[in-house]
């Protein structure tokens, strides 16, 4: 059984001690590759130090995260346009919309996510979207799924990092060319909608991933995550679409490999 974990941070500090046999547990649970998506500058440098190091398992994703989105700069532009040449780099993300904190301005978040989406389409790789909203309120969803269809984001594509809308966000995300990405959440009793979302949603449409060092699933709830972690969103979603795990793991596997030409 072959699976991918579409986006986990191992080159952030919370692994700095145990990188190595973190890495050697995720090859272990038949983990074969992992993306790293980026969310400032200097994390997507950092990212490249793990693809040398395991060439065969680690890609990179050049990103600001929405919540660093006044980072975003001409510079930071003309850096990412050279770095996307790269052979190890499959996607510009993680980027998106964060009204959840306050640290950033809205319209700076929109002025960034612009600006990433435009990227994408030049040098013609998919996009990894970040949504999150304050409770109850779908505004970041709204905006997002407007700013889309305004930048013609369709022409590339990419992934929902983190899915974590209603049904209907979910269908308007794959008329967009967008897959989603099932993590750690979907494995939890009080994810009622996000359930209702894998039921619904083709299996075509999906992918898998952990987002580590956070939202670790079931049973390991409230301990830091990490990629073999990935096997336990495969079985809760085969549990929930009631077909085996190894066909969650070759479809999903899969649909990866369309989307980031591995």
């Amino acid at each position: 059984m072959q699976l991918i974990d579409t986006h986990a941070h191992l080159n952030l500090g919370e692994y700095a001690e145990d990188q190595h046999e973190i890495i050697q547990h995720a090859l272990k649970a038949g983990v074969i590759r992992i993306v790293t998506p980026g969310v400032t500058l200097e994390s997507c440098l950092s990212s490249f130090e793990l693809n040398q190091k395991y060439p065969d398992l680690f890609r990179s994703a050049l990103g600001i995260h929405p919540t660093d989105a006044a980072t975003w700069t001409p510079e930071v532009e003309a850096e990412f346009t050279t770095l996307s040449q790269r052979p190890d780099v499959v996607a510009i993300g993680e980027t998106g919309l964060d009204y959840y904190w306050d640290d950033c301005p809205i319209a700076t978040q929109h002025h960034s996510l612009r600006a990433q989406i435009r990227l994408a389409k030049k040098v013609q790789l998919p996009l990894i979207l970040h949504v999150r909203d304050k409770k109850d309120s779908q505004a970041a969803y709204q905006d997002l799924l407007e700013i889309l269809r305004q930048e013609q984001a369709q022409e590339v594509g990419g992934v929902m990092h983190c899915f974590s809308g209603d049904l209907d966000f979910a269908r308007a995300s794959v008329e967009l060319n967008f897959k989603l990405a099932f993590g750690g959440v979907l494995t939890f009793k009080n994810a009622p909608v996000l359930h209702q979302v894998a039921r619904e949603i083709p299996l075509s449409e999906l992918v898998l991933e952990t987002d580590s060092p956070w939202l670790t699933p079931m049973p390991f709830r409230g301990k830091r995550n990490q990629p073999a972690y990935v096997r336990y969103v495969a079985e809760k979603l085969a549990e929930l679409k009631n077909i085996s795990l190894d066909t969650v793991a070759e479809i999903t596997t899969q649909n990866v490999r369309q989307l980031f030409g591995f």
